[in-house]
């Protein structure tokens, strides 16, 4: 009985050993194709046992793989981020809004900075975080509160590695269980280490396909959006599209003139600035002409008294 209780004892550690084999990997960011390879990995090394315990938690659960595989195709889990650049004349005005929008929608700011270099114009970074199905409302009333100069929209379908990660979670806690049953059995001090080995790498396990789940849910359930306010004189691109010559031509006008006025504008900070310098050259230049000017009076006055002493 003894020599019969040790090698079951032996070949679950051996299956722990080998099942475990694909359960290493980074948890800090999840990744569709890195986790479909550890998948593909511990159903390689785990052979027969891997499928014993995928079919022992389906019965439990009282379902069928052609249930499952129902069921991710109607709970795709799907990751959406989005990039966007916009413009504001009051950026005050814009910053507060977006706020309010944000908070409005049920979302909030993972990171969020204004800037302001010393030019009189402000930029602001934010790192926004929206439930997903308010992620296309929160684009469109973005554009309606600022001007839209880029935007870009991706999405990612995490459900074969969302769902593998959590069939595996599944299967380890089945183990937890049968090796806690296993070590309340257990009779002597050899055996009940190797089971307490086992139950430790197992649990190790679980917590890291866990923190997986956890945080596929958190960019599933909140999509992602990088945005960027930019405080401007004058919005950029707003005309409407010229379809004839003449509005053509008259667009072009109108944006050489107001490229004038603003490299005018431009022009007259820049000075603003370099007051003192623009002062301490004028005085520099005024001193230096009175002298040469004097130099050349005396040089002429010199020449017309040589003119004169001559028969």
């Amino acid at each position: 009985m003894k020599r019969g209780f040790a090698w079951l004892l032996t070949l679950l550690a051996l299956l722990g050993l080998l099942s475990g084999c694909g359960g290493g990997g980074d948890t800090t960011a999840p990744d569709t194709a890195s986790n479909s390879a550890a998948t593909e990995e511990a159903d390689d090394a785990g052979g027969s046992y891997g499928a014993w315990a995928e079919a022992e938690v389906a019965e439990d659960s009282g379902g069928t793989a052609e249930d499952g595989a129902s069921d991710r195709l109607e709970n795709a889990k799907m990751i959406y981020t989005a990039r966007m650049e916009v413009e504001t004349t009051a950026f005050d005005t814009a910053d507060a809004d977006l706020r309010t929008l944000v908070e409005v929608l049920g979302g909030y700011f993972e990171q969020a900075a204004v800037h302001d270099y010393g030019s009189g114009y402000r930029s602001g970074d934010y790192k926004v975080r929206i439930p997903a199905d308010q992620f296309q409302p929160f684009l469109d009333q973005v554009g309606t509160l600022c001007h839209v100069t880029y935007q870009e929209q991706t999405s990612e379908n995490v459900s074969e590695a969302y769902y593998d990660a959590e069939s595996r979670l599944a299967t380890q806690r089945t183990k937890l269980e049968r090796l806690q049953n296993l070590l309340a059995q257990a009779e002597n001090m050899e055996d009940i280490i190797t089971i307490e080995s086992a139950i430790s790498d197992t649990e190790l396990e679980i917590e890291r396909l866990t923190g997986t789940l956890r945080q596929y849910d958190a960019l599933v359930d909140y999509a992602t959006v990088y945005l960027s306010l930019q405080e401007v004189y004058q919005l950029s691109n707003v005309e409407e599209p010229a379809t004839s010559f003449a509005s053509r031509m008259g667009a072009a006008f109108a944006s050489g003139w107001r490229g004038f006025v603003g490299a005018l504008e431009s022009l007259a900070v820049a000075l603003a600035y370099g007051w003192v310098w623009l002062l301490l050259l004028a005085a520099v230049g005024t001193v230096a002409g009175r002298l040469l000017w004097k130099r050349r009076r005396r040089e002429r006055q010199a020449a017309s008294k040589e003119s004169e002493n001559k028969p």
